[in-house]
């Protein structure tokens, strides 16, 4: 079991709390990361970049002069890749960069994620907290408390909006509940402020020891 101080708002340490190795000194599992990373950034490529062949340009389809007897380069018309103005050749049409990836290949790609940053000393466990109203100085007010300064992603064991709506203007600051993270959230914040709930609930999801 590994033990990790539990902080309060104002960045006061209140008791600790274990959680478990299949969770915490779980095998990090970097070819999946890889593979969970690489999946997540095609998957956000829209793939709308598009350019027009020599069939699509407009202009005349005539040649532009004889083949023979001018002494310069043979051409064909004006909508030729090689002249200014003229078509694309093998150039980008819309398509989908979405990769599939597994359901297990994602869970343990996540599980290893978590792992490497707990194994890192990269998490700080905060009580459940809330806010009464949308308020970007009290958030910035606990980064302070916590001594986070980096970017920072806070991890809800549900739904807030106000935290949400508080940290959405701080730089490099972002929150999501437990249910939707992902291995590219992990990897890029310096930081991760997970509250007990949301450990809790991660603990019982990622509770049994990662398949190998």
């Amino acid at each position: 079991m590994a033990a990790l101080d539990v902080y309060n708002r104002s960045g006061d340490t209140q008791r600790q709390r274990e959680l478990s190795d299949a969770l915490v000194n779980a095998t990090v599992n970097e070819a999946v990361i890889h593979q969970c990373v690489v999946a997540h950034l095609a998957n956000q490529r829209r793939g709308t970049a598009s350019t027009k062949t020599r069939s699509e340009v407009q202009g005349s389809g005539k040649k532009l002069y004889r083949q023979k007897g001018t002494g310069r380069a043979r051409v064909g018309d004006a909508k030729s890749p090689i002249r200014v103005h003229g078509g694309v050749a093998f150039g980008p049409k819309p398509r989908s960069y979405r990769q599939y990836t597994p359901k297990k290949v994602r869970q343990l790609g996540l599980h290893s994620a978590l792992a490497g940053k707990f194994q890192s000393d990269d998490c700080v466990l905060i009580e459940d907290f809330t806010l009464d109203a949308p308020r970007t100085k009290d958030m910035l007010q606990v980064l302070g408390n916590l001594g986070l300064s980096d970017k920072v992603l806070f991890v809800l064991g549900q739904p807030e909006s106000n935290i949400y709506l508080s940290v959405r203007n701080i730089p490099n600051v972002n929150s999501c509940v437990w249910d939707t993270l992902n291995v590219y959230d992990i990897l890029w914040h310096d930081k991760i402020v997970f509250t007990e709930s949301a450990a809790e609930k991660l603990e019982e999801k990622f509770g049994q020891p990662v398949s190998r």
